[in-house]
């Protein structure tokens, strides 16, 4: 019966393409279309070619039943590379975001440079390369080496700031050639919040609560102190990359956020009050350093000394040190107000804000959603060339390719990019999270935003298109698509919540 149910998806992948809403040429030509991954959730090989551990190996350990199985053969694309490049072109994509493990690079965290590391990312740039796909680079995606976590406590030292512009001196000079753009950070506004205060990201540090299962830290300081040193780290390596390789290699540098699509749970002053200081805390804490030259009044006021202070140097350094912002987006959240001395469940930082997120993070979305949010990053930030570096929908992994629901998601916030192209946004490409189903951050193996399956039980790790690499493909190579795809979507398509499938 298997071929039934693949013809008849084949059927309906056909119909599907037989009327055009909008196509790949409605894009500007320089308009990029890519898939994301990073280091630890696709690379496998985490005891190889003398590769230490991440506290994203510590994390997935002892991510407290939660992450469906140990990521350390992941996705094998360590070994399998050149066979996912050969995917990502005939699919054609022309871009792919992928991050460097810092600890497969420089195993030490500081120090010599690994070899084989080195030997490994060169050649994945080159097959990239190859294929006419341009590389997008992360630095950090929440894998600091465990050894200088081990060694001074990581993010909350100063001295990572040395250790990280050293590393990133490395990419630049060995990767610089052929790599045009460098994001330093991946998410660091909820790396900080959900590493060091709420305790369910790694390091896995908070302070001691009935919701909390952390061995050591400090919720209502540690996630102020580790974004500072973030910010001055990103700032480190930044200006590093513009005085000594920018001008002679033509590339450009910046940073990456997780946004949200924030609405107020209702129309009260109280509420729209609120969800403007959760803007502040989620997005203005990273952003406004950057493009401001300091932090939200509003963080200043509600965290008190308990806020770092830039220097006028360190201001200097951090101020206008991005090129371009990256923003990943897959939820709206609605706000309330939760008056001042309120504890907010498992959230310090929440409760300094005085927020509440009603219904957790992870709430529905449309296309609309997304759309709002790029206009609302230009209303507050300025007309910053952005790319959209993940999107992508949620599904408990399994076996079936049938994926129609990923299909609409996609198509409609592609065609969402697409109105606001129109109307004037400067948004620069489209990355799809994820390119594989990779080893998920809040839900291991249990849950899948892939493109293609990825059979766990196949000792080759065989990788299978799902009907959504297919409609991706179609758009792509200029084949037409359901008009009636983005209306059905505007009505009835909601996302599921993380909850519902992890």
């Amino acid at each position: 019966m298997l071929w039934k149910a693949s013809f008849a998806a084949l059927i309906w992948l056909l119909a599907a393409s037989a009327a055009d809403a909008y196509s790949r040429d409605d894009f500007p030509p320089d308009f990029l279309f890519g898939g994301a991954t990073s280091a630890f959730q696709v690379e496998g090989a985490e005891e190889e070619d003398g590769r230490t551990p991440s506290i994203f190996d510590t994390y997935a350990r002892t991510a407290f039943g939660m992450s469906g199985g140990y990521g350390n053969k992941s996705c094998d694309q360590y070994h399998k590379y050149k066979e996912d490049v050969e995917l990502m072109a005939k699919m054609g994509l022309n871009a792919y975001r992928f991050s460097i493990s810092w600890s497969r690079l420089i195993p030490g965290g500081k120090g010599p440079v690994n070899p084989k590391g080195l030997e490994y990312y060169n050649n994945l740039i080159d097959e990239l390369i190859s294929h006419d796909i341009q590389p997008h680079v992360t630095l950090h995606h929440s894998d600091l080496p465990q050894a200088l976590e081990d060694e001074y406590g990581g993010w909350l030292n100063r001295r990572v700031v040395r250790d990280f512009k050293a590393y990133a001196d490395v990419c630049f000079r060995e990767f610089g050639d052929r790599v045009k753009y460098w994001t330093t950070m991946n998410e660091p506004n909820i790396f900080v919040i959900g590493g060091y205060d709420g305790g369910i990201l790694p390091p896995q540090r908070c302070s001691p609560s009935p919701v909390n299962n952390c061995s050591k830290g400090n919720s209502s300081t540690e996630p102020y102190i580790a974004a500072h040193n973030i910010l001055l780290s990103h700032a480190a390596a930044a200006s590093l990359y513009r005085k000594k390789y920018q001008e002679k290699q033509h590339g450009f540098i910046g940073i990456n956020i997780l946004t949200f699509g924030l609405l107020p749970l209702t129309n009260t002053t109280e509420d729209l009050d609120a969800t403007e200081r959760a803007k502040d805390l989620l997005m203005g804490w990273i952003l406004n350093p950057i493009m401001f030259g300091d932090y939200p009044d509003t963080m200043k006021t509600n965290v008190g000394t308990r806020l770092p202070s830039f220097t006028k140097t360190e201001l200097d350094l951090v101020k206008g040190s991005i090129d371009f912002l990256g923003i990943n987006y897959y939820y709206t959240s609605y706000i309330k107000n939760s008056p001042p001395g309120h504890q907010v469940e498992g959230s310090s930082t929440f409760t300094d804000a005085a927020v509440e997120i009603v219904g957790g993070m992870f709430n529905a979305t449309t296309p609309r959603d997304l759309q709002k949010v790029v206009d609302l990053l230009e209303q507050s930030y300025g007309n910053l060339p952005l790319y959209i570096h993940e999107n992508g929908q949620v599904t408990p992994r399994n076996s079936s390719l049938d994926d129609r629901p990923r299909v609409k998601y996609l198509h409609g916030h592609i065609k969402a990019v697409l109105d606001g192209l129109r109307n004037g946004s400067n948004v620069k490409g489209y990355f799809v999270w994820s390119l594989l189903d990779v080893y998920e951050l809040l839900g291991g193996y249990k849950i899948s935003f892939g493109l293609y399956y990825v059979d766990l039980n196949d000792q080759n790790l065989r990788r299978q298109p799902k009907l959504s690499a297919r409609w991706f493909s179609n758009f792509l190579h200029r084949r037409t698509i359901d008009p009636e795809l983005p209306i059905e979507l505007e009505k009835n398509a909601s996302m599921p919540s993380l909850h519902d499938v992890i």
